[in-house]
């Protein structure tokens, strides 16, 4: 498992007081709300930022950083990934998961056999697809709905599901 949970990435700069514009990486921006502290990802390290203040704005999250107040101080953000510790992410309901966790599972069906990687999940709307790419080379898309994924062991890096009819055709 991951420290670090990415929860966005700085698009740009916003107005002249430090303040950047960032792509949230959660399925609820108002996360953001809570979050205290998050971690740059500059390339050479992750450098801890203590946010001052949140704002929305369409899709986006307009964050200031307590120590930031010019355009100046924010500008070599632009591009960056933003992340929190594990410890301060958001609690998780039953059933819920992190994608970072989800990543790199080794796939099972119902039979135990093996089925492959667990290589991405998209987000569709309705219920989240699971990628899953086999020994072949090939993925399979599986739902994340409870008819098909069976069970999901985060501490073994291991999920067991249920293939419907067709989906390895």
């Amino acid at each position: 498992m991951n420290d670090i949970l990415q929860v966005g990435a700085v698009t740009s700069t916003h107005g002249l007081v430090g303040e950047v514009k960032v792509f949230p990486t959660t399925d609820d921006v108002k996360r953001f709300k809570k979050l205290k502290h998050v971690l740059l990802d500059t390339g050479k390290e992750l450098l801890p930022l203590e946010i001052a203040q949140v704002k929305f704005f369409k899709q986006m999250v307009i964050l200031k950083f307590k120590g930031y107040d010019k355009i100046e101080n924010v500008m070599g953000f632009k591009g960056k990934k933003l992340f929190v510790e594990r410890k301060d992410a958001v609690k998780l309901k039953k059933d819920e998961y992190f994608i970072a966790d989800l990543i790199g599972m080794k796939v099972y069906t119902e039979d135990e056999q093996y089925l492959g990687i667990l290589n991405d999940v998209l987000a569709t709307g309705a219920n989240d697809v699971y990628e899953v790419r086999m020994e072949n080379g090939k993925d399979v898309l599986i739902p994340a709905i409870h008819q098909c994924i069976l069970n999901v062991d985060v501490e073994n890096g291991t999920m067991k599901v249920h293939l419907l009819e067709g989906l390895l055709e």
